[in-house]
């Protein structure tokens, strides 16, 4: 056999995670869209197959966000190359920190600290911000959290630590369970996704509304990232899954 036939045995008897949200009209969604909503064009039992059309945003659910998202002249999905859809993968767990402040910003610190325990974080890695949010995925309330004023409270990058992995690591991509890249009170502080768009501006992409990344451990794994190929397009919903050691 091929070293990668060899290869794909070996993956095969890892853990493989699902990273991604099944999708549907209920879930939480950025508020300037709308819900997907699905036609049945075709059924098996009057046309002899089933096929359903889709209204849906660009991003919706589990999405990867092409550079072109907030950044004129950079790489549109289809024109990224597939060889960044496989890539390392580092997880920064700051779920308990999440969990006693809502509004958490990962800072450098954060990221110098993890580093002081598994070592510098590998150009070209994807890394994933890990803050348990999904667990709120069922409860959309929870998933918004909106205090009684109707300020949203939701945790974030802070806008120097990307410059950082992108600056001084060099990392290939980003990824975080929340609808957006920055925390809730970072936007109205800035009026704007500032670390959003800073990342996407490096004609880099992210990966949104993760699932599961508590079950992932620190280092040692690998990110799968399946997206469709349109022209053009801004972002996609995507399939993602991580393979790590037993």
């Amino acid at each position: 056999m091929s070293k990668i036939i060899d290869a794909i045995t070996l993956l095969k008897s890892q853990k493989w995670i699902d990273l991604s949200h099944t999708v549907s009209s209920e879930i939480p969604y950025f508020p300037a869209f709308k819900p997907i909503e699905t036609e049945t064009l075709f059924t098996v039992e009057k046309d002899g197959f089933f096929a359903n059309q889709y209204t849906v945003a660009t991003q919706y659910g589990t999405h990867i966000d092409a550079p072109i998202h907030f950044a004129v002249g950079t790489k549109a999905l289809d024109e990224i190359p597939v060889t960044e859809f496989v890539l390392p993968l580092v997880v920064i767990h700051k779920e308990k920190d999440v969990e006693a402040n809502n509004d958490y910003r990962l800072t450098v610190q954060d990221i110098l600290d993890f580093e002081a325990q598994y070592g510098e974080i590998p150009a070209g890695s994807f890394v994933a911000f890990a803050s348990g949010w999904s667990k709120r995925w069922h409860d959309n309330a929870k998933f918004y959290n909106k205090d009684d004023a109707g300020q949203a409270h939701t945790p974030g990058w802070a806008l120097e630590t990307l410059q950082f992995l992108h600056e001084q690591r060099n990392v290939a991509a980003i990824g975080h369970e929340t609808l957006d890249t920055d925390s809730a009170l970072d936007f109205v502080k800035h009026n704007d996704l500032v670390g959003e768009r800073y990342w996407l501006t490096q004609n880099k992409f992210q990966i949104e509304v993760l699932n599961n990344l508590s079950e992932l451990p620190a280092t040692g794994g690998a990110i799968f990232i399946g997206v469709p190929k349109i022209k053009d397009a801004p972002g996609f919903n995507a399939r993602v899954f991580a393979i790590v050691p037993n």
